[in-house]
């Protein structure tokens, strides 16, 4: 199993990916063979945030000159990870019939993305 600092690679800071932080949603890049359960299990430790849904998708390297030489930038992931915004206090019944409360245990926002919050 691999590390969540090997599956987020690093933030996406956008006007459009500033834009979504106040519905919740955060953009990185990700390693390229990350799967949506991988990317949902390292959010949720590195950041201590409940993810509802995880988008990805390979964003294609652009083409390049330099001069007369020709190349190509590599391929790289992208994951949009919405969080709950709203996380209530999760309430159950114990087994003699007993309701019991716990408290919220999740942050609504991840204050170390690089994005500024509206």
């Amino acid at each position: 199993m691999r590390k969540p600092q090997d599956i987020i690679i690093r933030p996406i800071v956008t006007e459009k990916s500033n834009d979504e932080l106040g519905i919740g949603k955060y953009t990185f890049e990700v390693a390229k063979d990350a799967t949506k359960t991988e990317i949902k299990q390292a959010v949720e430790q590195l950041f201590q945030v409940k993810v509802m849904k995880v988008n990805t998708m390979v964003v294609l390297g652009k083409k390049k000159r330099h001069g007369v030489h020709e190349g190509k930038r590599p391929d790289w992931k992208k994951a949009i990870v919405r969080i709950d915004t709203n996380p209530t206090p999760e309430t159950y019944l114990e087994k003699g019939g007993k309701e019991r409360v716990t408290a919220k245990k999740y942050k609504d926002s991840i204050e170390e993305f690089g994005g500024v919050q509206a």
